[in-house]
């Protein structure tokens, strides 16, 4: 089967084309500042070199009618008709309490994605403007919502709920919902098959790690925790989100710097994390560099930013009880060694330990096992491939529903 993924953004457009019995992508590519002037679209074939294409998009409409004439194009394309596309899955940032697997999209499902959107106001519009633009191009193809939180409806009544009044969870549905689940599910399979044991019989801590992280506890292949939370701001420090900061600390200074709640949303999700303690970029590359100039804010960021990495790992050990397996993925977690190996070190206590070398020698995009000979806790550098998850949750929906 030939599935077509988006991923609408608020001002971008990602997508690509995957043929489930291969499991491999045959085209991908990038529709950015959707609305701008600068709009252009980045599109590789897969073997071949990435092309760009600057071009006017006034909308998201105009975004995916410039993708679907990309994949059918002579020269740069891999489909010879729209037929060619068996289904369409979108990723779907946030399902809430309503939604705890992949759907068929059908009306109903868009009336339940618009309640939602006070759960994830800057990402649910987006996703739902970019169905309702495939389906004006695409009106006959069936379409699959394949959701972040999905994976973590799993998580146990105590580890998703907050302590406040209960009736906000009533009112609001104000809890832990979490999010990356399909880059967790994916790694933590993909773990399994590498060492050729059930993921079943497993208790692994994944670690996506990049500008957006998370960390989730997985008990025998299901999530029992992870660091977000309501919304993608809590837990990690991350490049320009706070994570975890304790909430008396934002109501002092919002009542002194005469903060609205805007204000407030823009400094913790924009202006916080690595750009807020470093400055000058929420890019871990340019923090490295930094410290290397000998830039005590930039050691103090990436410190910061280690710390908290090793400390949810800590404590999801705790929670598992036994830990068979570390997994880092994620932009940083795939490519940084010098993020992994402060984060693996001084963790004999559970038996964990780090292979310096084999760390060091990790090549970007590749998989690989850094541990040593003797630790007792596997870690693995697994990249993530969230599209492939998508392409066959919508697989199997789409044959479940004939």
């Amino acid at each position: 089967m030939k599935v077509l993924i988006i991923n609408s953004g608020s001002s971008s457009v990602k997508y690509q084309v995957v043929d489930t019995e291969q499991k491999n992508y045959l085209a991908k590519g990038l529709v950015e500042s959707i609305g701008l002037e600068r709009s252009r679209i980045k599109h590789e074939k897969r073997g071949n070199e990435k092309i760009i294409f600057e071009e006017y998009m006034p909308d998201h409409k105009a975004a995916i009618a410039k993708v679907l004439s990309m994949l059918i194009d002579k020269t740069h394309g891999v489909l010879n008709s729209y037929d060619d596309i068996d289904a369409v899955g979108h990723r779907l940032v946030h399902g809430g309490e309503r939604f705890k697997s992949s759907v068929l999209i059908t009306d109903h499902v868009m009336d339940v994605l618009n309640e939602c959107i006070q759960l994830a106001p800057l990402h649910n519009p987006a996703n739902i403007e970019g169905i309702r633009a495939a389906q004006h191009s695409l009106p006959k193809t069936a379409m699959v919502g394949v959701f972040d939180t999905a994976f973590h409806a799993t998580m146990p009544d105590y580890a998703y709920m907050y302590p406040l009044p209960y009736e906000y969870y009533e009112k609001y549905a104000i809890r832990r919902y979490g999010f990356h689940g399909t880059s967790h599910y994916f790694v933590t399979r993909r773990f399994a098959e590498l060492i050729k044991r059930p993921v079943e019989e497993l208790n692994l801590i994944s670690c996506h790690i990049g500008n957006g992280a998370s960390v989730t506890a997985v008990k025998n292949g299901k999530s029992v925790d992870t660091s977000m939370g309501y919304t993608p701001l809590e837990g990690l420090m991350m490049g320009s989100r706070c994570g975890d900061v304790d909430g008396g600390a934002f109501l002092k200074i919002a009542e002194n710097e005469n903060m609205s709640i805007n204000d407030m949303n823009m400094m913790l999700n924009k202006k916080s994390g690595i750009i807020g303690i470093y400055k000058k970029s929420c890019d871990l590359r340019d923090v490295e560099e930094d410290i290397e100039k000998g830039d005590d804010r930039a050691r103090l960021a990436f410190d910061m930013y280690n710390y908290r990495i090793k400390k949810y790992i800590g404590m999801y050990a705790a929670v598992l009880g036994r830990v068979d397996g570390i997994i880092f993925t994620g932009g940083v977690g795939e490519n940084a060694d010098l993020t992994r190996g402060p984060v693996c070190r001084n963790m004999e206590y559970m038996g964990l330990l780090l292979d310096e070398e084999k760390n060091r020698e990790t090549i970007r995009g590749k998989e690989g096992f850094i541990h040593a000979k003797d630790s007792k806790v596997m870690i693995a550098v697994i990249p993530t491939n969230e599209e492939l998850v998508i392409a066959l949750e919508t697989e199997g929906i789409i044959r479940q529903n004939g």
